[in-house]
């Protein structure tokens, strides 16, 4: 691969993946110049916060691994030495690694503008060039061409045979359809409602919409006004999240319930 600019490959490690407020646990840089030098950093971050023990499952990082590693602020100024004047790729890296990083460096008090900068995301340029869509799915996990695309009954009927050789492929010996469960991480493991209203963080729950979105936990919400939520019981808003508001005004607020790699059940 030829190179006209410098380029930076970063990966990050996050305790989860809420743009706003989640931190980095581990950041990995490849940089790579047009001659074909090489260079890698690679660092375990601090968070300054517990990291959540699905996160940790599925990176291997502990709070007890990283409770010696430096705050990011302490790293930040090498981070955007490494960055100056490179172009930049990941995977999701347009619409997380980046941003993520951009905020831990703000919140550092330093500076980095990838303006101007090339920014090449592989996600994006596999989801542009390879078909995501059902016929894909069915050649990928059947092996067979879908024949009546868009047809109900053979979408529906393709969609049961995809479920079959789901179940076979990652039920690890399991022949139930049940053992797709698992798979279910993007809701259990960030939000609260089927709606999204309510996101976790840290262990508690963060509302998304409205004046307080993003900002506020909801016990914080309920101590210092609790007519707002008074509001919400009164407006349009799905039964779910009435309860959530309710059960707040009485002093009741969901606790975060997380399975572990072995299956059992703990609050975090």
């Amino acid at each position: 691969m030829k190179l006209l600019n410098t380029l930076v490959v970063l990966d990050l490690e996050t305790t989860g993946t809420w743009v706003d407020r989640d931190k980095i646990i581990e950041i990995a840089m490849i940089k790579r110049t047009p001659d074909g030098q090489q260079e890698t950093y690679d660092k375990r971050v601090n968070p300054g916060m517990p990291i959540p023990v699905m996160v940790s499952d599925l990176t291997g990082i502990t709070d007890e691994i990283v409770k010696n590693a430096p705050f990011f602020k302490d790293i930040a100024a090498e981070v955007v030495a490494f960055l100056e004047g490179c172009d930049l790729a990941g995977f999701n890296a347009a619409r997380f690694d980046l941003p993520l990083l951009q905020r831990e460096i703000d919140e550092a008090g330093l500076k980095f503008d990838p303006v101007g900068v090339k920014i090449y995301d592989a996600q994006k340029v596999f989801h542009l060039n390879e078909k995501r869509d059902l016929t894909a799915a069915y050649s990928f996990y059947c092996h067979k061409d879908l024949d009546g695309a868009h047809s109900a009954l053979a979408d529906t009927q393709a969609t049961l045979e995809i479920l079959e050789a789901q179940v076979e492929k990652y039920g690890e010996g399991e022949q139930v359809l049940n053992a797709l469960d698992k798979f279910d991480y993007q809701q259990t493991a960030e939000f609260l409602d089927d709606e999204r209203k309510f996101r976790w963080w840290n262990g508690k729950a963060y509302m998304m919409f409205g004046k307080y979105a993003k900002r506020y936990s909801l016990q914080e919400i309920a101590r210092m006004d609790p007519a707002y939520l008074q509001w919400i019981l009164s407006a349009k808003f799905s039964e779910e999240v009435k309860t959530l508001v309710s059960n707040a005004l009485q002093g009741r607020f969901p606790v975060f319930e997380f399975k572990d790699k072995n299956g059992l059940q703990g609050q975090g």
